[in-house]
């Protein structure tokens, strides 16, 4: 892989998620650390006067805001957000070794801390349960201020920018709450990386990485994508002058964005990055795994049943999917 493919050049919590069985299968062009960004305005409105730090002050900020008529955040039921709070919760429901699988989510101490929080934030109608993520009625909802904040990647910065322009000057970026005062564990959602199939021939193989190691490892391929709107992967590039002291945005017309109202965002970004919690591992069918969420845990976002019933049969499901697959149940 090179001299440069190390588990130095990036943060643990990224290099982790391109090693199985303790073999490097890709190299992470970009990461996605979470991160709260928040509608500042809301939030002074409802009497939250400061970014909640923990979970416990993220629900009583979730009162205050449903107080004013509005909601803390969204979610209809996205498999890929329950995943991060989970691995964010300490949660370890999946692994693999070969053919083997391993899936205990009902079992698993960081799912259940997770489903339980957010079973009572349902209950007690302290989210939006009806807005799909990525929706135009989202993009309509964090417009207005009907939807507060959104607990995303680090890639969000540009996607704001994009497709919420009423909120440029109102929105900030913090930590993600934590389950702990002073508590750092964090998670990621989304990213990218770059793989050479193993069938490609050793010429194609080589140009390949040619162009996977300008991507990932030089400073200018890494820089070009950065100002694009991807997060970076690097400790380099996290920890340069340049981009911790960014506090703005290019618009699409070539312009700048004071979005965050002047904050040096990529501060809260690069900690949030270093703070991920490692050894996550996700299912080799991983977007299986996600088409079965809805019909399965999604539907105690229809209040159709309870997250914990809902994840019974998510797992149900992950497990009779494996074994039709080939795999042997651990």
């Amino acid at each position: 892989m090179g001299r440069r493919a190390t588990r130095t050049f990036y943060t643990p919590g990224t290099w982790n998620s391109v090693n199985l069985d303790n073999k490097v299968y890709a190299l992470p062009l970009d990461s996605g650390p979470m991160a709260l960004f928040y509608n500042k305005e809301v939030f002074d409105a409802a009497g939250v006067d400061r970014a909640p730090a923990t979970w416990e002050e993220y629900y009583q900020a979730a009162r205050k805001i449903r107080a004013i008529g509005k909601y803390i955040t969204s979610d209809a039921g996205d498999p890929g957000f329950f995943d991060s709070m989970v691995w964010q919760a300490g949660g370890q429901p999946f692994s693999t070794h070969r053919k083997k699988v391993a899936i205990n989510l009902t079992d698993d101490a960081g799912t259940q801390r997770w489903t339980a929080y957010w079973q009572r934030m349902i209950d007690e109608d302290l989210i939006d349960t009806r807005t799909v993520k990525w929706s135009n009625d989202w993009d309509r909802g964090l417009s207005d201020g009907t939807i507060a904040s959104v607990l995303a990647g680090g890639w969000l910065p540009h996607s704001l920018l994009s497709d919420v322009p009423q909120g440029a000057g109102r929105f900030r970026v913090a930590q993600t709450p934590t389950w702990e005062p002073g508590g750092t564990q964090n998670s990621e959602n989304g990213g990218s990386t770059l793989a050479i199939m193993r069938t490609t021939s050793d010429e194609k193989a080589a140009a390949a990485y040619r162009f996977m190691d300008y991507a990932t490892h030089d400073s200018e391929g890494i820089r070009g994508r950065v100002l694009d709107g991807a997060f970076p992967a690097d400790n380099d590039t996290l920890g340069s002058a340049e981009f911790l002291d960014q506090t703005t945005l290019t618009t699409p017309d070539g312009g700048v964005s004071e979005y965050f109202g002047g904050q040096k965002f990529n501060q809260v970004l690069s900690q949030a990055a270093r703070n991920v919690l490692p050894n996550h591992e996700f299912l080799p069918y991983e977007i299986h795994a996600r088409s079965a969420f809805g019909s399965t845990a999604g539907a105690a976002f229809r209040r159709e049943t309870t997250l914990v019933n809902g994840v019974r049969s998510w797992q149900d499901e992950l497990i009779a999917y494996a074994k039709q697959q080939g795999y042997q149940i651990s």
